[in-house]
């Protein structure tokens, strides 16, 4: 299990976990920032560059994501985790991520008084070896955690530490825990997979055949709607089933197939057999209907082929487009690694 305290720059965040520690059995600390410092060893500088802050990189995102759970596989038990998460689709990627490594996430927000904050932030930067970027810093990210308070607050549990020490905080957290106040994160996904899979997404239109695309909680970037097929399920039920489940859309005929694709293990992934099918095409108040379910996809969009070009990766953008000519043309295409193979 990962405690993941979060809160404001200057809340109190790796005291509090420090304290936490010593309160809870076979218990670890880990601080995210170790991993960004090392980002200045793994990248180069033009890289870094490009963002001004660490957690922007992809990167690290994964990073933290991979070394908590080797760190809680080296020392089971529990892993404390203080870090800031101000974007919620960091949240997503990150906790889904150690969801689908089956690694339970309890989200604990401290939060003082803003006045109390900006005392402490004052308090913090007049000890620093130079005051002014490190008080700098926490004051311009007072407004970005205001204006993040209202889903970490409906995500984690909150404990208001303005009159409260470390050590108290971490007892408040101890005990949240233990009465189970502080909740598991309802992102749930499917465990990464262990060997080859077989994969199948739905392709679904608009009026102006454009394609639906999903964006995932748990990994960067868009998706078709689809998923794994379940043991002894067929692949084209997969696509109804994972349709349903994400968009709340039942299908009413079984699709057609358009495509299917060997996609090559690239490790760490594994590779397998990848089926597009045709969903069809829906009529504007039916796409009006669409449902998102908050734990696994946070939007859906339907976009032109040039525009999926820009948001689908390469080898998934290939499927698509071979998926598009098939149904230009009413046939079905054999892929291997998104190329075309058998003479058609």
């Amino acid at each position: 299990m990962i405690v993941w305290i979060n809160g404001a720059f200057g809340a109190g965040k790796t005291s509090a976990a420090y304290e936490l520690i010593d309160l809870i059995p076979n218990c670890t600390f880990y601080d995210p920032e170790v991993t960004g410092a090392q980002l200045h060893h793994l990248l180069p500088p033009k890289k870094l560059a490009e963002v001004a802050d660490f957690q922007d990189l992809p990167i690290w995102r994964r990073l933290v994501v991979d070394t908590a759970a080797a760190v809680l596989a080296e020392t089971p038990g529990v892993l404390v985790v203080p870090m800031t998460l101000l974007r919620q689709e960091h949240r997503d990627e990150m906790f889904g991520g150690l969801a689908s490594r089956r690694i339970p996430v309890r989200h604990v927000l401290l939060a003082p008084e803003e006045t109390i904050l900006r005392q402490r932030i004052a308090g913090r930067a007049e000890c620093a070896a130079d005051p002014e970027p490190a008080g700098g810093w926490a004051h311009e990210h007072i407004g970005p955690y205001r204006e993040a308070l209202a889903w970490i607050s409906a995500d984690a549990h909150t404990i208001d530490t303005s009159a409260l020490t470390p050590y108290e905080t971490a007892e408040r957290i101890a005990e949240a825990l233990r009465t189970g106040e502080a909740r598991e994160c309802g992102i749930v996904q499917t465990p990464e997979p262990r060997a080859e899979t077989v994969a199948s997404g739905v392709l679904l239109f608009d009026e102006q055949d454009r394609v639906l695309l999903v964006d995932p909680t748990y990994k960067p970037g868009w998706e078709f709607p689809g998923g794994v097929v379940e043991p002894g399920e067929a692949p084209a039920q997969a696509g109804i089933r994972e349709v349903a489940e994400e968009l709340g859309l039942c299908l009413d005929t079984v699709p057609g197939l358009l495509v299917v694709d060997w996609e090559a293990p690239k490790p760490p992934a594994y590779g397998g057999l990848r089926f597009l099918f045709d969903g069809g095409r829906l009529r504007g108040e039916d796409a009006a209907r669409l449902l998102l379910p908050g734990s696994e996809l946070r939007g859906w969009r339907f976009v032109t082929e040039d525009e999926a070009a820009g948001m689908l990766p390469p080898t998934r953008f290939e499927r698509l487009r071979w998926a598009l000519r098939a149904r230009e043309r009413s046939i079905v295409l054999n892929l291997e690694a998104g190329v075309p193979v058998g003479g058609r």
